[in-house]
């Protein structure tokens, strides 16, 4: 993958190319940055440029054999892990391998894809999928091996907050420390998520956000649209790439949240005192819960996202306002000023607490009523 082909983060491509020139390659990397932001196809760039031995930042002038390898995602020396769990292919103790064609694949059409676009491309979207202990032994045993072409390894973790517990105890001690001439570049949306006995052996690089004059160049060069149409994509998007494309073909999901999240705040505002309006929240809830976990926490994480933009507009901050509802009759205009100060913090917290415990296998139908329950107490709380 050429560096010419990631979207703007021109610093972080300087940084890591004059680190390689210099053999200054920490052994342990964790590349931080929200999802559409590049943090993959360059952690695969710059790995092209270590193992081929480049020389410039167009990624090429080293080994031509070794560049055409990348270019089908081949290198023996590079090695890939990503969350997996079982499908109709694989019964029982899945691990990256073995969804090895269908990886290059999703990295090939959508080097900026989403992790529910990865779960999606396997049929698994319904299931939480994860880094385990099967994989953990599967990377112990990969790199007990010496590399295919004399120089380093590459051992690329892709999403390594889906590591659990168990695998990453196994792999603590190798990330600390690694055999000869062998990399490990970690990538997440989310550090927290880690373990911090593995976040400390890590050099971190954190990933912008992609301006909105980068997502619409890139738009333009690629997609049949008009510059107006970039511009607003690109501003909606809010510096996801994966997003805009999304948005642009009509296809992330997003029209689908939107609907569920206006009825779900119009029933809640109905249902104080409404015996009614509480059983059609209950009724909400158990339609929501019968999709499967991914969709539940990628939905909240949009209603989260909505509640801040409402507030954003609600104490004037329009230009950092880039949600724009298509739902007829609702209006972000009249919504923004029911979130404010004195609620938009428990709203958030009770949110993130139900994407927690719906991650952690919790009754989704309890945990989505309760949070709609505590909503309608929230939505008629006055402001300061």
């Amino acid at each position: 993958m050429l560096f010419s082909e990631i979207l703007g983060l021109k610093h972080i491509k300087s940084y890591l190319t004059t680190s390689a020139n210099r053999q200054r390659i920490p052994h342990a990397q964790l590349f931080v940055g929200a999802n559409g932001s590049g943090t993959l196809p360059m952690a695969i760039a710059y790995a092209q440029y270590i193992l081929c031995q480049n020389q410039n930042q167009e990624n090429t002038g080293g080994n031509d054999a070794c560049n055409l390898k990348f270019d089908h995602l081949a290198h023996p020396d590079l090695h890939f892990v990503y969350p997996v769990a079982t499908n109709d292919k694989v019964k029982k103790h899945p691990t990256s391998d073995q969804f090895a064609e269908e990886w290059r694949s999703f990295v090939a059409k959508s080097p900026y894809g989403s992790i529910f676009d990865w779960y999606l491309s396997l049929g698994i979207e319904n299931k939480q999928g994860q880094i385990g202990v099967d994989e953990a032994l599967e990377i112990v045993k990969k790199l007990s091996l010496k590399s295919y072409e004399g120089g380093y390894k590459v051992m690329l973790i892709w999403m390594a907050d889906k590591m659990n517990i168990a695998a990453s105890n196994k792999l603590l001690k190798l990330i600390e420390e690694p055999p000869s001439k062998t990399i490990f570049i970690l990538i997440t949306e989310d550090e927290e998520q880690l373990i911090q006995t593995i976040r400390s052996r890590c050099q971190v690089l954190h990933f912008p956000p992609l301006g909105e004059q980068v997502i619409k160049d890139a738009l333009l060069k690629v997609e049949d649209i008009s510059d107006t149409k970039a511009l607003k994509v690109a501003h909606q998007a809010n510096g996801d790439y994966s997003k805009a494309l999304h948005l642009l073909h009509n296809d992330g999901g997003d029209n689908q949240f939107e609907d569920w999240f206006i009825q779900w705040v119009r029933t809640a505002f109905k249902a104080k005192g409404n015996k009614s309006a509480v059983n059609d929240l209950i009724a909400w809830s158990e339609s929501i819960a019968g999709t499967g976990r991914e969709t539940q926490k990628k939905f909240l994480k949009y209603c989260l996202d909505f509640f801040r933009q409402a507030m954003l507009l609600n104490y004037g901050a329009k230009d950092l306002v880039y949600l724009e509802p298509n739902t007829s009759g609702f209006k972000l205009e009249k919504f923004a000023p029911f979130i404010h100060g004195a609620n938009i913090i428990d709203i958030s917290k009770e949110i993130q607490d139900a994407a927690y415990h719906i991650e952690r296998n919790g009754n989704a139908k309890i945990i989505l009523t309760d949070l709609s329950i505590k909503l309608t107490r929230l939505l008629h709380k006055k402001s300061y």
